[in-house]
């Protein structure tokens, strides 16, 4: 089973939401949607974003100065306060916050002169924990799928392969409706009509000034799957035709003929974050839902996305069979 395809958890899919995003530090909010779902756009960055930004900064200024953390420690001790290698290890992967003094006496022994650079760094340590953005949004929806709202709003990319439905991002309301009320039949329709809009709220990264630059790897059931009536599936591959034109938007379909691949272990994506965040993966499933931080983890999701590029059709014959595959629906 899929991230997509479960009725209890799946960001894309029946519940509108996935597992619990294992992400080290505590994940909060930064913008707001208005009672009627509505973005307010008035927050920029995301507190998980602000809060990964920090530690990551603070990690690779201790590394660009040749400090050990027991080096550090010792420098650290010397300025007074409780300091040991452990409480930096836990600052570096975001399993504890770090306080504003903390941040001074840091930034004071790696060496960190520049008045922009300093200022810039007490910034993300001041409002690493405020709220905002998804906070309306994300009550309707599975508490541990917070995790990829609170970094999607704030992704610079995303490379995703699907395997049993439409992304998110992707689906029309009405394929949404269709999915949730086929997996949970005796779901509320008030709250199928706010995991509805909440979805929504979601697309629109790929309508801001700046859009994510997103890459999707369909595997090609996901167009022949029928969710909802034949009118539903012809306005989603429409919505597919026309996101596959937009300049910041890729779509490409994976043949059922490819056979074994990496797309047997199942959906996953590739986040690309501010820097100096590195690249994240992202998957879902019945267990629950993990960033994978790990360098040597990432690096063989990137592998195995290399080769999916290449067996998978090449955006304009993709593009074709999904307008083919529309026709069949008419």
């Amino acid at each position: 089973m899929s991230q997509d395809e479960s009725a209890a958890v799946g960001g894309d899919g029946p519940v509108g939401g996935g597992g619990a995003a294992v992400e080290n530090g505590t994940a909060v909010d930064s913008e707001a949607v208005t009672d009627n779902g509505t973005v307010d756009a008035g927050g920029s960055v995301n507190a998980t974003v602000r809060r990964w930004q920090l530690t990551e900064t603070l990690r690779t200024l201790r590394e660009k100065n040749d400090l050990t953390m027991d080096q550090a420690v010792e420098r650290l001790q010397a300025l007074g306060g409780k300091w040991s290698r452990s409480k930096i290890s836990r600052i570096e992967n975001r399993e504890q916050g770090v306080k504003d003094y903390d941040v001074e006496r840091l930034l004071d022994v790696y060496g960190v002169s520049d008045a922009g650079v300093r200022d810039w760094v007490h910034g993300l340590a001041a409002r690493a924990d405020e709220r905002g953005y998804w906070l309306a949004i994300r009550k309707d929806l599975p508490e541990d799928f917070h995790g990829l709202l609170n970094v999607e709003a704030a992704l610079l990319a995303r490379r995703q392969l699907e395997t049993m439905v439409v992304p998110g991002l992707l689906q029309t309301a009405d394929y949404t409706r269709a999915l949730i009320t086929g997996a949970n039949p005796g779901m509320a329709y008030e709250v199928i009509e706010r995991r509805v809009l909440a979805r929504a709220a979601r697309q629109r990264v790929l309508t801001r000034p700046d859009p994510l630059r997103y890459h999707v790897i369909l595997d090609e059931t996901v167009l022949e799957r029928p969710i909802g009536t034949p009118a539903v599936m012809r306005g989603q591959l429409s919505r597919l035709v026309d996101a596959a034109e937009a300049e910041h938007t890729t779509i490409q379909v994976l043949p059922k003929a490819t056979g074994a691949s990496p797309a047997v272990d199942g959906s996953y994506s590739i986040l690309t974050l501010p820097e100096p965040i590195p690249e994240v993966g992202y998957t879902e499933g019945p267990g629950g839902a993990v960033y994978i931080e790990d360098r040597i983890e990432v690096g063989m999701c990137l592998e195995r996305w290399g080769i999916l590029t290449g067996r998978a059709y090449s955006p304009a014959d993709s593009l074709a069979l999904i307008r083919s595959t529309g026709k069949t629906y008419e």
